[in-house]
């Protein structure tokens, strides 16, 4: 289950590599369909979305990380994953807020699909933390 769980983590992980070609070029980010495209969304939205790529590099390392870990069995493992897990949580949770909330009133977020395309992401990061913290926890207990 450690492999498994660890393969997992690195691979959702690496899915933030997103973010990175967003800070380093939002425009290759939109044209990729990492970012919305500008003509669907609001000047806001874009700036809270570069924002939050900026502060996703800060965060987002820590599941690939507790994979690495855990795929050489590193005795950290479960302390990293437990930190990685509540970050994906939390990111998850918060973006998901940020976009529905952001719809409510009015503010372009993208195209229907591209929403979809982002809640899904969200629950995939919601799910993976989740399950990260409760492994952890398991093994720990």
């Amino acid at each position: 289950m450690l492999i498994v769980t660890g393969i997992i983590a690195l691979l959702v992980g690496l899915l933030a590599l997103g973010q990175l070609i967003s800070v380093v070029d939002f425009e290759l980010a939109q044209q990729l369909g990492l970012q919305e495209k500008a003509d669907e969304t609001d000047p806001l939205f874009r700036r809270l979305e570069l924002n939050t790529a900026w502060w996703d590099q800060v965060v987002l390392w820590l599941l690939p990380l507790a994979g690495v870990l855990m795929l050489m069995d590193h005795s950290w493992w479960p302390y990293v994953a437990l930190v990685a897990g509540g970050v994906y949580v939390d990111a998850a949770g918060r973006e998901a807020a940020k976009w529905l909330g952001l719809g409510s009133e009015g503010i372009r977020t993208g195209a229907e699909k591209a929403v979809r395309v982002a809640m899904g992401a969200f629950s995939v990061m919601f799910v993976t933390g989740l399950w990260v913290i409760v492994y952890a926890v398991s093994v720990l207990a």
